[in-house]
């Protein structure tokens, strides 16, 4: 029964509150008691500079697999070569993690120079070939920065995954696909896309605040991670913690 950490939206910028911010988060996962991954939808660093992604790596150290897709704040080879260590090269930044009970597969839906998303068919080709290699009867979980649907929010359904008709072909008809993880929006949602739970991770930096939510103090809401459960029968179970 995998359990998987959920992170997004750091924004490391080279300052402390958003070093302080994600340290919390480190923390709190390191003392959980169960963890088989983390899973990080995205916006890692701020503006794409190596210094951020240099500040990120110092922070963000767990002792299970980090799995990480880029955001729209990324770059591809800046974070390959000061996240990762790797030689630069080009194309999407997607990944494949089979876990003990899952796998997990992180796609890349950034459009350099855009603040919206797609998913690049080479990208869903990937998917597709992986899900018929998967495990047989095994969960997947997909991952993403852009949510693919609208969630309410003036600010940020315009600058949303785009192109989602052949992604939701392709969910509706492999059911091993259980959930789909994503971040972008800056707070904690629930959701559905292509009959699946579509599951938002909040913004370790900022929270945004819905259209219909009061006016508040935004400037430092609460840290908080999401913390998904896949159970025997395959079914994700979702907590949103302060910490």
């Amino acid at each position: 029964m995998p359990v998987i950490a959920h992170i997004s939206d750091t924004h490391f910028d080279g300052g402390e509150r958003s070093a302080e911010r994600a340290r919390r988060a480190v923390d709190y996962i390191a003392r959980m008691r169960t963890v088989d991954a983390v899973v990080h939808t995205g916006d890692v660093v701020d503006k794409g500079a190596p210094e951020e992604y240099a500040q990120a790596r110092a922070t963000l150290r767990f002792d299970v697999p980090l799995l990480v897709c880029p955001g729209n704040h990324d770059a591809r080879e800046a974070m390959r070569e000061h996240l990762f260590g790797r030689e630069p090269e080009g194309g999407p930044v997607d990944g494949v993690h089979r876990l003990p009970g899952v796998t997990v597969i992180t796609c890349d839906t950034m459009v350099p120079g855009e603040p919206w998303g797609r998913l690049e068919d080479d990208t869903l080709d990937m998917v597709e070939s992986e899900l018929r290699r998967a495990p047989e009867a095994a969960p997947v979980l997909l991952a993403f920065h852009h949510p693919p649907v609208d969630l309410g929010s003036d600010y940020t359904d315009p600058i949303r995954q785009r192109g989602e008709q052949r992604l939701a072909e392709l969910v509706g008809r492999r059911p091993e696909v259980v959930a789909m993880l994503c971040g972008h929006v800056h707070t904690a949602a629930v959701s559905t896309f292509a009959g699946r739970p579509l599951l938002v991770a909040p913004s370790v930096a900022s929270t945004l605040r819905t259209d219909w939510e009061p006016e508040g103090d935004e400037q430092d809401p609460p840290v908080m991670i999401a913390i998904h459960h896949i159970g025997d029968d395959g079914r994700v179970t979702s907590h949103y913690r302060a910490v």
